[in-house]
């Protein structure tokens, strides 16, 4: 950096360069990258083994199925939240998947926050990119 308090044209210089690698990166490689990220989908069962659930790549149900033998437990609540941890594992494993096929182009926890909608931590991230 320069007595003035601001970096200098090389400091500038090479980080506008890099933001140029890395878009050139990620407009080569995103398209076959976000079609892999759309075709996932996790399968998770409950630790009675009664409930399957299947989520996509945002966690999104895409199916549930229910062994019969819950009629021999009719607690609803019990079921309700069986349902609702399946799924929550489920979409964690979701999302650390996407994570992974992202992880090339875009830094895991950059896009761990925009996903989570930390729009803190997007801050965070891109502030410490910035040359000092």
């Amino acid at each position: 950096m320069e007595p003035t308090g601001r970096p200098d044209a090389a400091g500038l210089a090479a980080f506008a360069e890099g933001l140029r690698q890395t878009f050139t990166r990620m407009t080569e490689q995103a398209p076959a990258l976000h079609a892999q990220a759309r075709q996932v989908q996790v399968t998770e069962t409950s630790d009675d083994g009664l409930i399957t659930v299947t989520v996509g790549a945002r966690g999104e149900l895409v199916q549930l199925d229910i062994d019969p033998r819950v009629y021999r437990r009719p607690d609803s609540r019990q079921l309700a939240d069986t349902i609702v941890g399946t799924v929550q594992r489920a979409a964690t494993r979701a999302q650390e998947q996407v994570l992974d096929i992202f992880e090339p182009i875009v830094p895991r926890e950059q896009l761990k926050a925009q996903l989570d909608g930390d729009l803190d931590a997007v801050a965070e991230h891109l502030d410490a990119q910035l040359p000092r």
